[in-house]
């Protein structure tokens, strides 16, 4: 049986939560996971590290793309190292294509800005859950023309890799 995505509200008590004043987009999904000692960034990286060939399709269409208007080749979703363990990832480090902004042992907060946009994405561990929630804060008009293609394929994606963590024997 496959596992349900939900889509909620930021967790209550996140710091992603805080995080929504002001934000052009945002949105939540969540998925029951079994119960687990694993940090919420050791979990994105079990996820991260398995994406799905379409999505590094897309995410390589959309670096060629963007390229045209100058915006950052971010490389592929799942190019975090494998070689490297979540206990080594500090706040300021590379993870694959986003920088660590905040990080507990049940939240972690990843993010990129460029010239259009500010992106940061929480996944949270709550009660039997893992949540991710996405919130964008917009820089100019093309960020606003980048989201009209990006935010159907976003909801996609995070829905798809969450199928996946639900699947996780963590």
């Amino acid at each position: 049986m496959r596992a349900m995505v939900e889509t909620i509200d930021a967790p209550a008590g996140s710091e992603i939560s805080r995080r929504l004043d002001g934000a052009y987009y945002h949105d939540s999904y969540r998925i029951a996971i079994p119960p687990s000692d694993a940090s919420a960034l050791e979990l994105y990286l079990r996820v991260a590290r398995q994406t799905p060939g379409w999505v590094n399709w897309l995410m390589d269409l959309r670096n060629r793309l963007v390229g045209l208007v100058g915006l950052k080749n971010l490389g592929a979703l799942n190019g975090a190292s494998a070689r490297k363990p979540a206990l080594d990832y500090r706040v300021g480090d590379r993870v694959g294509i986003f920088d660590v902004r905040y990080l507990t042992q049940d939240e972690v907060i990843l993010g990129d800005t460029d010239k259009h946009l500010k992106v940061e994405v929480s996944v949270c561990k709550t009660d039997g859950a893992l949540n991710v929630s996405t919130v964008v804060h917009l820089h100019n008009l093309l960020g606003r023309l980048y989201l009209v293609p990006v935010a159907p394929l976003h909801k996609i994606i995070v829905r798809s890799m969450l199928r996946r963590a639900g699947g996780l024997n963590a």
